[in-house]
């Protein structure tokens, strides 16, 4: 895809986010938003997958560390064909496949099942590792949270990773700035978080706009040409992109959107698209 056609494609995931957290009344719109670019360039430019075939054993394998965003993944996996767009309104409802949080065993296109912070970035490793002893050419991608860095276990899985060299890993960091409870470098800042990442062995690459498909294209090429280390992007977003009274707020972390509040959503990302066709 051109950058043109992926920013359109970041604009349906991102109303299809809006349309599963208000439909359920709860999730987690925010951090969903911020990596919802991500989400588009991940699964329609940068991976090796079928959607007809989630299970194919070549595969490259994605891991949502943090795993409360799994509004923007199933928005990004239902656009991509792996299930219909119109189920996303069956999010967190009795008997939808659509859980809160990511669910391997019921949901095509999810290759790990997390939500509890931290883990999802040591599962990664596991695989990436199990890919170098098969001596399999596949791919692991895992992004975590800004905040999710104040686990402990994050830098095990780091240590480990950059210890055995797994260069087909790439981790991803979401750097919105904003946590649950407020502000990442007041609660329990885990800056720098370069430094930290190098000082593992990881080849890191810092990412100015990670709402820009241009310069996350760079960072995946540079990725993928890292030898013999693991690599960390730390793409600098914004909580809430697309929703201007979601951005940049903290309080927009876990909460769905009253009937008005959607429909200025909504208006707001059809505007966006209006003027992407205009380009």
């Amino acid at each position: 895809m051109n950058t043109l056609e992926l920013q359109r494609t970041a604009l349906r995931v991102r109303r299809g986010i809006i349309e599963a957290v208000h439909a359920a009344k709860s999730g987690h719109p925010g951090g969903s938003l911020s990596a919802a670019d991500l989400f588009t360039y991940l699964y329609f430019e940068e991976m090796n997958i079928d959607p007809a075939r989630p299970d194919m054993p070549d595969r490259d394998r994605f891991v949502l560390s943090k795993g409360h965003t799994a509004p923007g993944l199933y928005a990004a996996l239902a656009a991509r064909g792996y299930f219909p767009e119109a189920d996303l309104k069956t999010l967190r409802h009795v008997g939808s496949y659509l859980q809160g949080h990511p669910d391997m065993k019921h949901t095509p296109g999810v290759d790990m099942s997390s939500g509890s912070l931290g883990q999802g970035i040591s599962a990664a490793v596991g695989m990436a590792l199990a890919g170098k002893m098969d001596g399999k050419a596949y791919r692991v991608y895992t992004l975590l949270g800004d905040g999710e860095l104040e686990e402990g276990q994050v830098w095990e899985a780091a240590m480990f990773a950059g210890h055995r060299q797994l260069d087909n890993l790439t981790v991803i960091v979401d750097n919105n700035g904003l946590q649950i409870d407020g502000p990442v470098e007041k609660v329990c800042s885990p800056y720098p978080i370069e430094e930290k990442f190098a000082a593992f062995r990881f080849h890191v690459i810092s990412v100015a706009d990670g709402n820009d498909m241009d310069q996350l294209r760079e960072a995946f090429a540079q990725a993928r040409a890292a030898k013999g280390q693991p690599t960390a992007i730390i793409m600098k977003t914004v909580k809430g992109k697309g929703v201007s009274y979601m951005e940049n707020q903290a309080g927009w972390h876990g909460k769905a959107p009253s009937d008005a509040e959607y429909e200025t959503a909504m208006e707001e990302l059809a505007k966006a698209e209006e003027a992407l066709c205009q380009k």
